[in-house]
């Protein structure tokens, strides 16, 4: 559990006095304490701030700030201030800066551009983390640190060069091995000294393609990089992490990740925090259920254990095009959207709105007016009261779920890098229809990566699993042999961990579980539509769906055919088929259907697996979780709806722990308002 030294749902977030005078400090601190707040996170951007230079450290400020917050109750999530390097050290060691993907040197700005792979950068921010670990190693107001913040961003400078040819030697041993995993024999790309290796750039095998997607001649070298560079930034976050734990070992260690963020591999990331914690910033017109997603995606990379919601905007962003308010409620109900899928913290950016430079216009519990007379604050203090009122009874609880969806990032990363067939598939909006039909339908699910243990779940869906990387095919056989269902998609079984294609047929190894063969893809133009038509006693309330997109040609090879396309040279071939494997049942779904096709058939696949949805009949637009703890469940019931709804909860009574009314039966559920009922 991650709230040991303050049990109860942390509240606070980002906290920069060190952008303000003294003066302001003691009323901050007034206003923290009516909103609730329990955690402030300092330090994240104060560099330069500690280092003015480089033999100079200055902790003095931060010293009175501990102790200040300690002494009224606030404990403190300790930023190492990593994640922007002063200007000092840009000018006296230029390596610190980045090289860009169209080969331009960076000169001193922004915010990620240090990089990874720099002998300067890597010594001053170790360093860094040594001097605060040994400075308040046993300050009592230390609750967790902060390592860094949001990393990301590539660079391709001759150091990150020189570590990529390293890397590679260590993953391949000899470099006739790499060109026969990155297939260099086509257009007579064979190395001949590992010196020949670069980087794959703009200047050399990459450029900026359609739809801002990233093209490339050789997709096994850009696979590679993309590896390469998040374990670079895992190896600068593993460096700061064990220079705290020589001094701190029972304090955790976390970094705020962003959801499905493409650039890192959050699941190797994962396995070296102590905790997971991100940043949640939807837009006003996300869909809930992706929002949702994105948290279970969270959860699972520690296969279940409680995240931080690390930031959040309390009401407006400010670097998205069109940044609207949260409508009253919408703080607080999202907030307890994150609680409801796996949060143990509440937490913002910002406790105090800056005054200047680019993010003046985000929004913060104590808003430029300067005074809690705000609708914003009003907002935060009555969350502030309710969390307090809540206590420990949610602290690390655990979902409960049956059904898994399978999310890589590899497998990402090689299918948006792919030269064909169709720059229409987006792998993380393709998963999002499968969710998102689970989700409308109330039944919970799990996120997480493909080598998880996937035996207690007994529906796994795969869509897309383009990369089957090795012993992933062995894994999920024994899975469906053993009595679990498996839903795979087009697009799947093509390829293997270096993005060569598996000869003998697709879907390559997936080809003997699925008993299916797929001659041909073809990729419809986005005018264009095909039929999936079900056979009659499929049970669905309609007969046909839209298809498009991609249609695999395939033909059975042992698997019942449950639907055929409707149109086209191909109609009549099968569109969707299930394999009898051992005890379990291995679908195929040969083309991206409408979503409609997917909210009507998820439901009862699961339905006849004995899985139901958490809340019978519950009215469009809301949204059901479960946590389970020494043996109660806690229903979290969401309305995002902004009208009030009826909710029918059964005969048995449950207690609302937010209001204390006890329910049972109808009952009226107020627009953007929520219930956490026990039973």
């Amino acid at each position: 559990m991650i709230n040991k030294k303050k049990p109860k749902i942390w509240y606070g977030g980002d906290y920069n006095p060190d952008q303000w005078e003294k003066p302001i400090w003691d009323e901050d601190v007034r206003m923290f304490k009516l909103a609730g707040i329990d955690v402030a996170t300092l330090n994240v951007f104060a560099w330069a701030k500690n280092q003015p230079n480089e033999e100079t450290y200055d902790f003095g400020w931060l010293d009175e700030m501990m102790d200040k917050l300690h002494a009224n109750g606030i404990g403190v999530c300790l930023a190492t201030s990593t994640g922007a390097h002063p200007a000092w050290m840009a000018r006296k060691y230029p390596d610190v800066t980045r090289v860009d993907f169209d080969g331009r040197k960076r000169k001193f700005g922004g915010r990620h551009n240090s990089c990874p792979n720099s002998p300067n950068y890597r010594l001053f921010s170790v360093r860094m983390a040594e001097k605060l670990a040994e400075r308040y190693k046993d300050h009592p107001a230390l609750l967790i640190w902060h390592v860094s913040n949001e990393y990301g961003g590539y660079c391709y400078c001759d150091n990150c060069a020189a570590a990529f040819r390293v890397w590679l030697r260590k993953r391949y041993g000899t470099l006739d091995e790499v060109n026969r995993v990155w297939n260099t024999a086509f257009w007579g790309h064979t190395f001949y000294d590992w010196e020949d290796i670069v980087p794959p750039s703009g200047i050399s095998e990459e450029w900026r393609g359609a739809n801002g997607r990233t093209e490339t001649n050789f997709q096994g070298i850009s696979l590679d990089y993309r590896r390469f560079q998040s374990d670079s930034l895992l190896e600068c976050y593993e460096l700061e992490n064990d220079a705290l734990k020589k001094h701190t070992p029972d304090i955790p260690v976390t970094t705020n990740l962003m959801g499905a963020y493409k650039e890192l591999d959050y699941h190797k990331w994962a396995r070296k925090m102590d905790v997971v914690s991100w940043d949640n910033y939807p837009a006003a017109d996300t869909p809930f259920s992706y929002t949702a997603m994105m948290h279970d995606l969270m959860r699972g990379l520690k296969e279940g254990q409680p995240f931080m919601l690390m930031e959040q905007t309390p009401s407006q962003q400010n670097w998205q095009p069109y940044n609207a308010l949260k409508r009253p409620g919408v703080m607080k109900l999202w907030s307890y959207q994150a609680v409801a899928r796996g949060a143990d913290t509440v937490m913002f950016f910002q406790l105090r709105r800056s005054i200047g430079a680019c993010e003046k216009y985000h929004g913060a519990v104590i808003e430029h007016v300067g005074h809690e007379h705000t609708r914003v604050f009003r907002e935060c203090a009555g969350l502030g009261a309710e969390l307090h009122a809540l206590g420990d009874r949610l602290l690390d609880s655990r979902f409960d779920a049956k059904v898994a969806i399978l999310f890589d990032w590899d497998n990402w990363w090689a299918i948006e890098m792919s030269s064909g067939p169709t720059i229409e598939l987006q792998y993380v909006k393709e998963l999002h229809k499968y969710y998102a039909a689970l989700y409308k339908a109330n039944i919970a699910v799990d996120v997480i990566g493909v080598d998880a243990d996937i035996s207690g779940y007994d529906i796994v869906l795969a869509p897309v699993l383009y990369m089957v990387k090795p012993g992933i095919a062995e894994k999920l056989e024994a899975y469906v042999s053993g009595g679990g269902a498996l839903v795979t998609t087009f697009f799947s079984g093509i390829v293997d961990e270096n993005d060569r294609v598996v000869t003998g047929g697709y879907p390559g190894k997936l080809r003997k579980l699925l008993g299916i063969w797929a001659e041909e893809i073809d990729a419809l133009l986005p005018s264009k539509r095909n039929r999936i038509v079900l056979n009659s006693g499929a049970e669905l309330p309609r007969a046909e769906y839209d298809c498009g997109m991609l249609c695999d040609l395939i033909h059975s090879e042992g698997a019942e055919i449950k639907a055929v396309y409707g149109d086209d040279f191909y109609r009549g071939m099968p569109a969707l088929t299930v394999n009898r494997f051992g005890d379990g049942e291995a679908w195929y779904l040969a083309t991206s259907p409408e979503q409609q096709f997917l909210d009507d058939w998820l439901p009862r696949l699961c339905a006849s697996h004995g899985i139901a949805p958490l809340l019978e009949g519950a009215p469009d637009g809301v949204e059901t979780t479960v946590r389970v703890k020494d043996g109660a469940e806690y229903l979290f019931v969401l309305n995002h709806n902004e009208a009030p709804v009826t909710v029918t909860l059964g005969n048995e009574p449950v207690t609302d722990l937010i209001g204390g009314r006890t329910l049972s039966g109808s009952a009226e559920l107020p627009g953007r308002d929520l219930w956490i009922l026990r039973r």
